[in-house]
């Protein structure tokens, strides 16, 4: 999977975004992360392509069945976020 790595001073926590390119809420997200200075990851499922595409679609699945966007998995799925709940985010990266 190409996935695009964003560095920061907070990297307690393995973090991965599956988002869409186009997705107001997905780029609030991604903005909220870089102002918090957490390394994460993403990718903009939407830029995919085959087989790449049905595997990174099959992966959202496993953590958020709707298969909606943004979905944000923190250590490999020990916590998921949902959408852009940005107080929950917060206290998930917090400690």
């Amino acid at each position: 999977m190409n996935c695009t790595k964003i560095p920061g001073k907070n990297c307690e926590h393995q973090v991965m975004i599956y988002t869409l390119s186009t997705c107001g809420w997905c780029k609030k997200l991604k903005a909220l992360l870089s102002a918090l200075d957490v390394e994460h990851e993403y990718v903009d499922v939407d830029l995919l392509t085959g087989e790449e595409l049905n595997s990174v679609r099959e992966e959202v699945k496993k953590h958020n069945p709707r298969g909606s966007f943004p979905t944000l998995v923190i250590d490999q799925g020990a916590k998921v976020i949902i959408g852009f709940k940005e107080d929950e985010v917060k206290e998930a990266l917090s400690g």
